[in-house]
């Protein structure tokens, strides 16, 4: 084979395999939470098992425009899981959300009053309760930081504190996941 083509052959497997390693979405959270698909996974995925999680979500970007990753996790965590698998049924989600990232759940409207765009977390946050996601507000936060609850997008439970919703998803089986 000629230097040229070799070459070529190369480039055109090289492109193959990053095209192959590309982040993917879906199919539970459609526009956000891509992950990467792993091969040769000898560590296997109990598919059958339940998997009830709760992500304790404080830390928000201090640019108002954007995007909570750590609201994206959850996104991740189940896009990642129903792509290898696991039914959307044996998913079970909730965001316990407090401290700066109280500003991530609230309405398009009041994100503009208070910092003069939308709410870069919105869609993400309304595309995870559609899914069946829980966001669970703390009540102190709402108050220390001035969201009421009815400034939350809708759909968002509100609890007396965050370490009260921790105490009481972790009692009722969920596992703590902390970024």
């Amino acid at each position: 084979m000629n230097r040229k083509y070799f070459l070529l052959s190369l480039l055109i497997l090289f492109t193959i395999s990053i095209a192959a390693q590309e982040k993917k979405a879906g199919p539970v959270i459609p526009d956000y939470g891509k992950v990467w698909q792993i091969e040769g996974q000898n560590y296997k995925i109990e598919n059958d098992t339940e998997l009830k999680v709760v992500f304790d979500i404080m830390n928000s970007p201090e640019d108002p425009s954007a995007l909570n990753r750590s609201i994206e996790t959850a996104a991740r965590f189940l896009n990642m899981h129903a792509q290898n698998g696991v039914s959307k049924e044996n998913m079970k989600v909730a965001l316990v959300v407090h401290n700066k990232a109280s500003k991530d759940i609230i309405t398009n409207e009041v994100y503009i009053e208070r910092y003069g765009i939308k709410n870069p977390n919105a869609e993400m946050v309304q595309q995870l309760m559609d899914a069946g996601v829980d966001f669970i507000f703390c009540g102190q936060s709402s108050l220390s930081r001035d969201f009421p609850i009815e400034e939350t997008i809708s759909g968002v439970q509100l609890s007396l504190s965050a370490m009260t919703a921790l105490i009481q998803l972790q009692n009722d089986g969920y596992r703590l996941i902390k970024f």
